[in-house]
């Protein structure tokens, strides 16, 4: 019976163990091809492309030729033609002269015609452009834009879902790190816990020195329900945005060694060469390229149009049929729209001025959101070293004020005092990495290095 459980035991702990180790271990990179692959902001931009490109192939079509064609079968209820004819008009004098007085005593001085009661006609025609004032050429060039602009607009949305998924990941990432401090500050007080309750039971130490260490492991275990439930949560947001079905995944922790870090000064690129290769400047120049391509069109619209056709048309009517071909040439002149055609071609000249002064000055604006985001990481890199000063100090100073407790020339205040002052410069140097890793994210999606 005792072998049967040990059996069952050993049989749970390994399905634990299993359990435990089976989490996928995700990094960031990770997270942001995830966020990439299964988001739907990516996905809208993904359909907002293949529209571009139907619509792209749509306006091609406009080279070949429009083909029509009709039919109509007509039955009146009613003879569609009528006449009253006078016989002299009708029958030649040589034949009236040679009838019998009698048969032309019977002749009636006029008579009633009535035909056309049905028929069938048919047709089918093709017209060829031959120039229509470059407005097809020019709405192919504008319909391939847009499909450029498209992708360009995909790429924004592929740098904001990167950007936050990495958010996501280091936010789990640092209240994992908080958790973990949490859990050592916890174990550091359940160790004095037990140090200060043999002291006073041996008469050493005041009851209140461990009343004091009771509490603040009461508040310890207060604040780590609070950051599990924050982890909780944070792990379903990212599972959400990239795509997972649950959240049986883990992140990497951020390396105990707390070795400096090299400055990223590979980074660094001149910024007026940078803004060129981003798509939020070259959506700008595709704005200028859309005005002209606009103004042309509209230009177009006043100049003559010209095209050549064919086409085969089938009669049946009173019982003959007929059918003919024939071939045609049309010209079209706007003449009435030439009147407001100049007032419309300087609007859409003033709409291409005022894309070019945008693309001037949106290019200074990113330049100075480069050098921002360049500034930050600088920033984000020294506070990095000074929080890991900080942790250096304060742990010396919690060996210090742990060792002068013992000796008896400390009081439980100051031990406290340091534990919190090491969970403080703990948390701030897991925060200060974690945003030092988004900076140079940050930086890397504004000059175009990702």
């Amino acid at each position: 019976m005792i072998r049967n459980k040990t059996y069952l035991l050993t049989g749970i702990m390994a399905f634990c163990y299993q359990a435990v180790y089976a989490q996928k271990v995700l990094t960031a990179d990770d997270c942001s091809k995830l966020a990439v692959e299964h988001n739907i902001a990516v996905r809208t931009e993904d359909y907002h492309v293949q529209e571009a490109e139907e619509q792209q192939k749509e306006v091609y079509t406009k080279y070949y030729p429009t083909v029509s064609a009709i039919g109509l079968s007509f039955k009146p209820t009613k003879e569609m033609v009528k006449a009253k004819v006078d016989v002299a008009d009708i029958v030649p004098g040589s034949v009236v002269s040679q009838l019998p007085q009698d048969i032309l005593a019977q002749l009636p001085g006029s008579v009633s015609l009535a035909f056309l009661n049905g028929g069938t006609l048919a047709g089918i025609s093709a017209m060829q452009p031959v120039y229509a004032g470059g407005r097809i050429i020019n709405a192919n060039k504008l319909a391939k834009l847009g499909v450029e602009a498209s992708k360009l607009k995909r790429r924004q949305s592929v740098n904001e879902v990167t950007l936050t998924a990495q958010q996501y990941y280091w936010n789990i990432v640092v209240l994992k790190e908080n958790l973990r401090t949490t859990q050592e500050i916890h174990s550091m007080l359940s160790s004095l816990e037990r140090d200060v309750t043999a002291a006073v039971k041996a008469g050493v130490s005041l009851r209140n020195d461990l009343l004091q260490v009771q509490l603040k492991k009461n508040t310890i275990e207060s604040s780590r329900l609070q950051v599990e439930n924050g982890l909780s949560i944070s792990k379903i947001l990212l599972a959400q945005y990239v795509g997972l079905q649950d959240t049986a995944f883990d992140v990497r922790l951020i390396d105990d060694s707390l070795n400096p870090i090299a400055f990223p000064l590979s980074l660094k690129k001149d910024h007026a060469v940078a803004v060129t290769s981003t798509p939020e400047y070259q959506l700008l120049e595709k704005n200028i390229e859309s005005s002209v391509l606009e103004e042309k069109l509209e230009r177009g619209k006043y100049l003559p149009s010209v095209g050549v056709g064919a086409g085969y048309n089938y009669t049946r009517m009173m019982g003959a049929n007929n059918g003919f071909g024939l071939v045609f040439a049309s010209v079209s002149i706007p003449i009435s729209d030439w009147w407001g055609g100049s007032h419309a071609i300087r609007r859409k000249k003033i709409a291409e001025q005022n894309a070019k002064e945008l693309l001037e000055d949106s290019s200074e604006k990113l330049q100075i959101s480069m050098q921002k985001e360049w500034n930050d990481l600088q920033v984000a890199y020294k506070q990095l070293e000074i929080a890991r000063k900080s942790i250096e100090q304060s742990t010396e100073n919690l060996r210090l004020n742990n060792t002068f407790y013992h000796a008896g020339t400390a009081k439980m205040t100051d031990v406290l005092d340091a534990q919190q002052a090491y969970q403080q410069s703990r948390n701030a140097f897991v925060e200060a990495y974690a945003n030092l890793q988004m900076k140079i994210i940050a930086y890397k999606l504004s000059t175009n290095q990702l």
